[in-house]
This record gives C-alpha cells, sequence and structure tokens, in this order.
C-alpha cells in the first residue's frame, strides 16, 4: 500500500534531531518527524517538590502546542485560565515516560523539567515529544556530570515512542495527521530500548480492533521504536 505521503505501511517518517537549538536550556532539541516539529527544553533547579524523600530528586514535563502550530489559529490554554484536557493528559505521559528511565538516587536533591512546544503539527505530536524528550533530558544530565553537579549519569536507557493505526483495513506505523484523522484504530506505543512496555494507548475510533490487528500495530512500534532509539543515539554521539 502506498501511503498519503509515498510511504509504505512499515515505514516511519524522515527524523531529525537536532542539539542545541536554544541558548540557554541545559539540554534543548528541535525534533522533526516529517512535517511535525517540537522543540524540548529540559532545565535543571536545585531542589525538589515536597512530596520527594531527602536526597532523592525528580523529573517532570509540560506540554503546548503553539498558536498556529497548526492550519488555524488554537487558543492558548492561559485564556481559559487552565490548562486543556489534552494537554494536561500529553505532558503526565511524558513525564513517566522520562521518569522509568531515571535513577532518582543519582539525580539528587535537583527537579529537572522538560517543555515540549511544538512548532509545527502534522500527527504525533506527543510521541515526537517523548522521543526528543529523552534526548533533551540526557544532554542536561550529561551536562551535570560535566559541571560535577552530579557523580554519575542518572538517566538509565532509552526510551521513545510512536503512532500506530488502521487505516482503510491496513495496520501502518507513524501516521501523518491525513492519516491519523481517518484512522478507525488510533494507537500510541511507548517503549525503552529493550523492547519492554511502558504505556500504550489504544483506542477503537469507529469500531474494535482485533487481536490481529493489535500484534501487527505492536510489532510496527516495534521496529519503529528500534529505530527512533538509534536515532536518539546517533544524535548524542553514542
Amino acid at each position: 500500500m502506498v501511503r498519503f505521503d509515498g510511504r509504505s505501511e512499515n515505514q516511519i517518517r524522515k527524523v531529525k534531531i537536532t542539539l542545541d537549538y536554544t541558548k540557554y536550556a541545559e539540554g534543548s532539541v528541535l525534533i522533526e518527524m516529517g512535517e511535525t516539529k517540537v522543540l524540548c527544553n529540559a532545565s535543571v533547579e536545585v531542589g525538589t517538590p515536597k512530596f520527594r524523600p531527602e536526597g532523592s530528586g525528580w523529573v517532570t514535563a509540560e506540554y503546548a502546542m503553539l498558536p498556529r502550530s497548526t492550519h488555524t489559529r488554537s487558543r492558548r490554554d492561559i485564556n481559559s485560565l487552565k490548562l486543556s484536557g489534552r494537554s494536561a493528559e500529553i505532558q503526565r505521559l511524558i513525564g513517566r515516560t522520562l521518569r522509568s528511565v531515571v535513577d532518582f538516587e543519582a539525580l539528587g536533591e535537583h527537579t529537572i523539567t522538560v517543555d515540549c512546544d511544538v512548532i509545527q503539527a502534522d500527527g504525533g505530536t506527543r510521541t515526537a515529544s517523548i522521543t526528543g524528550a529523552l534526548v533533551a533530558l540526557k544532554l542536561a544530565t550529561r551536562r551535570m556530570v560535566e559541571a560535577g553537579l552530579i557523580s554519575k549519569d542518572p538517566v538509565q536507557g532509552y526510551a521513545a515512542a510512536i503512532s500506530v493505526g488502521v487505516v482503510d483495513g491496513v495496520p501502518m506505523v507513524d501516521l501523518c495527521y491525513a492519516e491519523d484523522s481517518n484512522a478507525t484504530v488510533d494507537m500510541n506505543v511507548v517503549l525503552n530500548e529493550e523492547g519492554n512496555i511502558i504505556e500504550i494507548q489504544g483506542t477503537g475510533e469507529e469500531r474494535p480492533f482485533t487481536n490481529e490487528e493489535y500484534s501487527k500495530m505492536l510489532s510496527l512500534a516495534r521496529r519503529g521504536i528500534k529505530k527512533l532509539i538509534n536515532a536518539q543515539r546517533k544524535a548524542l554521539g553514542e
């Protein structure tokens, strides 16, 4: 099957990860997956939230879409004086993923916040945010080690995310907006470098999906995420 943008069903979009995209953040990354572009900035602060045990650090994330990241201008969350439900859901997902690979005792009493801002959206903004956020986090912790703030890198491994779905009866990976908006099944998969599951969000948009379709989508996601983790490693020179 030839897809909307000419890819095969098992082919992810072109991935580009640019390090140090902004000047001031301890870790800064621009990730591009096809036409989707997300800026991920990791900021390090001394101290942790009150609920954290003594000597243990914390990692969290925030997510937003810029008003003209889509075809028409969207309103900023601040206009409604609260975070939209979608943004809240996505930033919690990003935070959970990052925390799954962090040794908090090695991080010490530091808080790292990764801001993920969508500059341009063409499907897969939450999955691109996760993949880019991990690189920004690792840049920040690497520099903490170099500066003598911590003795070892607390990020213990890699993790990435990708979308999969069923469009016109065909399971496919890394959906662009035109495919995502027409998908009968939509799923986001987050895995670590061992291929173990961190989180799966799957929805039958128009109908339930079968075990066979689920297995096929998960297989496509595993292959796609393996390529994304290779891209993360390459960007970081590992």
